[in-house]
């Protein structure tokens, strides 16, 4: 570029942090070199200097002065891995031009973290929509089954990312919990702080105004009995805090069958023909669509639910219709 360049903002980029969008628009400028162009004011957004975090919006305009490709580097051919492409695919309970919703295995990550190099951000890496990358739009836990949202494009996930912040998403999950909650009907409010713990991390119910706590909330309703040992039940949590749920029915004296972190029994305490595997699932999700109207999906129990509900004598098959679904 030999002179200084006025770029408008376009709507695929909303909510794209400056640095970036210089990334993907100007693989060859170093971060360090931008910080220095934006540190003098050479990069300015809508005449204003900005930091790199900036988050842009459609229409700005970005003025960017003379730059010089250096080292003459060029974008790397993008490396699709087919396997990965495959096992997004037979995930896939629905699929527009704005979206993807998935139906995630208990046991995959959502993310990366620490010792885990095999997750669904990782594996979207070999997606490309009208030239962008899809984007996850919330979490679950690895060991969480159920309804994941995957957006196409950064508009797209601006939008869906503005539903799940303003609390406008409802989600509905179903788990296997080990007691029966009393009342059967209710609502938990706790405020959560996350803790090292021997398993790795963990979060515990502390005081309010404690440094780090965060409030959280969710209303639970029993849905069948197995007895007076187990329950079928039905959460919404309406705050996304890590393990919320969990914590949450752990709270109540009835923790989540199959949780490593928040279950703890005796040896005469297991229950007989249930897998050890955590029975919470991402039951439902009624959103608003980013075009207009309402997308509300269900996706069926994994398999070890499956097999815990018919064990038990549990009939999920009867709530399969969206408008029965208990809640």
């Amino acid at each position: 570029m030999s002179k200084v360049a006025h770029i408008k903002v376009q709507e695929k980029d909303e909510g794209l942090r400056l640095d970036r969008w210089f990334q993907q628009t100007y693989p060859y400028l170093t971060f360090g070199k931008l910080q220095k162009l934006l540190r003098t004011g050479q990069i300015r957004l809508d005449g204003k200097r900005v930091k790199t975090n900036v988050r842009l919006e459609t229409g700005q305009t970005i003025r960017i002065p003379p730059l010089k490709d250096e080292g003459g580097q060029k974008r790397p051919e993008k490396f699709v891995n087919n396997a990965h492409v495959e096992e997004i695919q037979n995930l896939i309970l629905h699929e527009d031009d704005e979206l993807m919703v998935l139906n995630k295995p208990s046991g995959l990550a959502v993310q990366g973290g620490s010792k885990t190099s095999r997750h669904i951000d990782g594996m979207l890496a070999s997606f490309e929509f009208k030239g962008e990358r899809p984007k996850l739009v919330h979490r679950l836990d690895r060991d969480t089954s159920g309804l994941l949202l995957i957006a196409k494009s950064r508009r797209a996930a601006s939008k869906l990312g503005a539903v799940f912040r303003t609390r406008s998403a409802r989600k509905i999950y179903w788990a296997l919990t080990h007691g029966v909650p009393r009342p059967h009907q209710g609502e938990i409010s706790t405020f959560l702080k996350k803790q090292p713990g021997p398993m790795g991390e963990i979060v515990k119910v502390v005081g309010q105004g404690e440094p780090g706590a965060q409030h959280s909330y969710s209303y639970y309703s029993v849905v069948e009995q197995a007895g007076q040992k187990l329950a079928w039940v039905s959460l919404k949590p309406v705050t996304g805090r890590t393990h919320q749920l969990r914590v949450h029915m752990a709270e109540l004296g009835t923790p989540i069958i199959g949780d490593p972190k928040y279950l703890k029994l005796e040896p005469d305490q297991k229950i007989e023909g249930l897998a050890n595997k955590l029975h919470l699932h991402a039951r439902r999700l009624v959103i608003p669509h980013p075009k207009g109207g309402t997308l509300d999906l269900t996706a069926p129990l994994p398999d070890h639910m499956q097999e815990s509900w018919l064990h038990l004598g549990l009939d999920p098959l009867r709530y399969d219709e969206q408008a029965n679904d208990p809640q």
